[in-house]
């Protein structure tokens, strides 16, 4: 990390260079969308006016987070075979979004989740529960995201010290806040699209580059790996961060459940279904994405072998968490420290990777801002009286909020684990968000008693068994590691939040002396899967 940070300081002109080039240009980009944002559909939906393949292109850009540029590919060089796990199961996640979510919430909602939601049931407790579900799940993803930032700005202009990490997270988040305030979807979405075209480009080039470093035989690579990495064959096999014992087996069978079902859940994601003007180009968008994530972690298995193998284990394990493998890696294939083409391709894959937060962030603000105006604001505070000029003003007064209190918990977060934040935001939107909508979409007798308890359930009970699990306390690596309340063997919650979200709902809806009204439904199953009077 420290001969990261000597380079990198030395070329510092450069790299904030391409940083500015590339904030100046999405700004610009932002201004010009804006310009054509006039009603709360443009605000909230970008005018339902995008193709199949932009809104791919889009969803890729919002999905494909810092975690998953930076995070997997050092889960893959420190770990092999067991890191490469959490590409397989953000891939996987796709066919449940595809299979049961895409064409039903493009067709049953108008702008979030709660559309679908509330649309058979009592709308205030409804809607209530989701906004909150929505705000929860957008803001740890936040902080996650701009904990990163910092670390990884700071780091790259050779400024340790506290206050550049947080000068740098206010600098993030006041970009988001614009992106949002200004663009709205459209401008978001943009920003989503250049971001994503520009991380395939730079994840391909160093894929090519790592490839030709080993004759483009990747058996030779694997092996480079192995021996590189300090565990020898095993690296190549499953068990050297999951299966040391039964514990660590169910980590990740929990985590992996809550990265497949969670996916199919994010606020940030589901909302880029309204974007398009049908199901059908629904249905096209989320084909595009999967293909082009597909190939987005298919190259983060030659980058995190790649990294093993040329950077080393001495090299990586300075920064524990992996995430300044792909940036080491980068140097190394530019023609190592010290050299200018280091140099450029550090800058490069870094601001890369900047704009991957950018995107990311801008996405989670929109989310969770929509969700407060359209949700709590217009349909609870307000009762459905508000105009859309009053709901489009409230949604960027909340984002303005909703950064703020980003950047306020992000500043004294900054020295925590950032993965358990990620996985806090997955595990929250598979228990809370996805059983309610599965029952809405799916079951007759579903009601509003039920949608209540299986949303605060799930929220609760995840956020719960996090808090007392060893990612927050008990050893070195927690969130406070002097502590120990670590009553919860898990790391991930998914594996107990997920069922009690489930079965919360079944348990609601049977107790409830309130019944789901038969016609309500009828009319949801005709809209969701004919499309018959969508917006």
């Amino acid at each position: 990390m420290n001969q990261l940070a000597t380079s990198a300081s030395d070329h510092r002109t450069l790299i904030m260079s391409l940083f500015g080039v590339f904030v100046l240009a999405t700004l610009g980009i932002t201004l010009w969308a804006g310009r054509s944002t006039r009603d709360a559909s443009d605000f909230y939906a970008g005018g339902r006016s995008f193709t199949g393949f932009q809104n791919g292109l889009a969803i890729s850009g919002d999905y494909m987070s810092a975690a998953s540029f930076l995070g997997i590919t050092g889960s893959i060089a420190l770990a092999g075979y067991d890191g490469f796990l959490y590409s397989i199961g953000f891939l996987v996640a796709w066919l449940v979004a595809l299979l049961l979510v895409a064409e039903p919430l493009r067709n049953s909602g108008r702008y979030t989740m709660a559309d679908v939601l509330a649309f058979r049931m009592r709308q205030r407790p409804v809607r209530t529960a989701a906004g909150i579900s929505t705000i929860v799940v957008s803001i740890f993803y936040l902080l996650a995201q701009m904990v990163g930032a910092g670390s990884l700005v700071s780091l790259l202009l050779g400024a340790q010290s506290d206050s550049a990490k947080r000068w740098t997270i206010v600098a993030v988040g006041a970009l988001m806040v614009l992106y949002v305030v200004i663009g709205g979807m459209k401008g978001t979405t943009w920003v989503q699209i250049i971001k994503a075209v520009l991380l395939i480009a730079g994840a391909g080039l160093m894929t090519v580059l790592v490839l030709a470093k080993f004759h483009f035989n990747l058996s030779e690579l694997l092996g480079a790996a192995a021996k590189a990495s300090g565990h020898g064959d095993k690296f190549l096999q499953p068990g050297v961060k999951y299966g040391t014992n039964g514990t660590t087996k169910l980590n990740f069978v929990s985590l992996g459940i809550a990265l497949v079902l969670g996916t199919a859940a994010l606020p940030h994601i589901l909302v880029r279904f309204y974007t398009v003007p049908t199901a059908r180009t629904a249905r096209k968008s989320v084909l595009w994405s999967i293909g082009i994530i597909g190939v987005f972690y298919l190259m983060t298995l030659a980058l995190g072998f790649g990294a093993a193998a040329l950077v080393g284990s001495k090299a990586l394990s300075a920064d524990k968490s992996g995430n300044t493998a792909a940036p080491l890696l980068a140097e190394h294939l530019g023609g190592g420290a010290g050299t200018t083409g280091g140099a450029v391709l550090l800058a490069v894959i870094s601001a890369v990777a900047f704009a991957t937060i950018l995107a990311v962030v801008a996405g989670l603000t929109l989310a969770s801002s929509s969700s407060f105006a359209h949700d709590l604001y217009a349909n609870v505070i307000r009762r459905g009286k508000a105009t859309e000029k009053e709901e489009v003003a409230s949604a960027k007064l909340a984002a303005v909020a909703i950064g703020a209190v980003a950047i306020l918990l992000s500043i004294f977060a900054d020295k925590l684990n950032a993965a358990a934040l990620v996985a806090l935001a997955f595990a929250v939107a598979a228990s809370a968000n996805l059983p309610t909508l599965l029952y809405s979409l799916f079951w007759k007798r579903f009601n509003t008693t039920g949608a209540v308890a299986s949303t605060y359930a799930g929220l609760i009970t995840s956020v719960a068994l996090v808090v007392f699990s060893p990612v927050v306390s008990g050893n070195a690596k927690a969130l406070f590691p002097h502590s120990s309340f670590d009553w919860f063997p898990l790391e991930n919650p998914g594996l107990v939040s997920i069922p009690v979200g489930f079965l919360a709902g079944v348990i609601g809806t049977y107790l409830a002396r309130e019944k789901a009204d038969p016609a309500k439904y009828a009319e949801l199953e005709v809209r969701s899967l004919t499309g018959l009077g969508a917006h």
